[in-house]
């Protein structure tokens, strides 16, 4: 392991001890334009596996959704033991084999899946080609790799009145403290992807980009957008200010149901073994 990728495991470590259940949090209620959530729409494209591995399963929220379809064998893997203690609160994932481990060195058989399915997740994980040959490794022949990727914020006022507050706070940060570059830049674009998983063995990539709503009232808004790496760094006194900073700044902006606009945009990749 280099020491960059340790450097970014260890942040990544720390920061889901402090926010085990934090993707969940930031995503469960955010919609697509035809109603599911991105977790659904993960599910949807592995709607006939029956033997599928969660890749950074984290709190096993997908991994439940998942095992709504009976008989279906499941398993998860993450770097957390604190959100995989989550993972297993859930009972429908009293059968399922989840692992504390490294994407890098997957703690499982050659051919044990059908599917693999990654969410919000691939795009952190270091030496990627690595991580690429591993998920192949465990994949059934024409096994399928479905993730779902960050795009990014689509805008609105919220989100930049969240990054105006964080940015400021962080200019006070010590480089020391203050996030790592996390992941390959290649997992977030069609090309990218296609470039790193071709050389493990998959074919060309599908690739779907999906306006993802996370409007809602201010505190709820606010837990989407805390759930960022962003806030990593800073102690939690400074969070509140920044939390507090950002209801007052809401203030005014709701329409007549509360609630302030917010978006993200997903993009969701599926390959298949060649």
């Amino acid at each position: 392991m280099t020491t960059t990728t340790a450097s970014q495991e260890a942040f990544l470590r720390a920061f889901h001890a402090e926010h085990p259940a934090v993707t969940a949090e930031a995503f469960a209620r955010g919609r697509a334009p035809d109603g599911r959530s991105s977790y659904e729409i993960l599910c949807g494209r592995v709607a006939g596996s029956s033997r599928v591995l969660d890749l950074g399963c984290g709190d096993g929220l997908l991994l439940e959704h998942l095992a709504a379809c009976e008989g279906r064998q499941l398993a998860g893997v993450d770097l957390s033991p604190e959100s995989l203690a989550l993972a297993r609160r859930r009972p429908a994932l009293s059968g399922a084999r989840l692992e504390q481990g490294r994407a890098q060195q997957l703690p499982f058989a050659d051919g044990s899946f059908d599917a693999c399915v990654s969410h919000m997740a691939l795009m952190l994980m270091a030496d990627i080609e690595q991580v690429a040959a591993e998920v192949a490794r465990v994949l059934s022949p024409a096994g399928m790799l479905a993730c779902v990727l960050g795009g990014g914020a689509v805008g609105g006022e919220a989100y930049e009145l969240f990054s105006r507050s964080v940015r400021f706070v962080l200019d006070e940060v010590p480089s020391a403290r203050r996030v790592p570059v996390l992941g390959d830049g290649r997992t977030r674009s069609r090309e990218g992807l296609d470039e790193v998983l071709g050389s493990a063995g998959f074919g060309a990539t599908d690739w779907e980009t999906v306006p993802i709503d996370l409007s809602g009232t201010a505190e709820q808004v606010w837990g989407s957008l805390s759930g960022m790496y962003d806030v990593g760094p800073l102690d939690r006194a400074t969070v509140a200010a920044v939390r507090d900073s950002f209801l007052a700044g809401t203030a005014g902006t709701t329409d007549g149901d509360g609630h302030i606009a917010c978006a993200f945009r997903i993009h969701v990749a599926t390959a298949r073994l060649r």
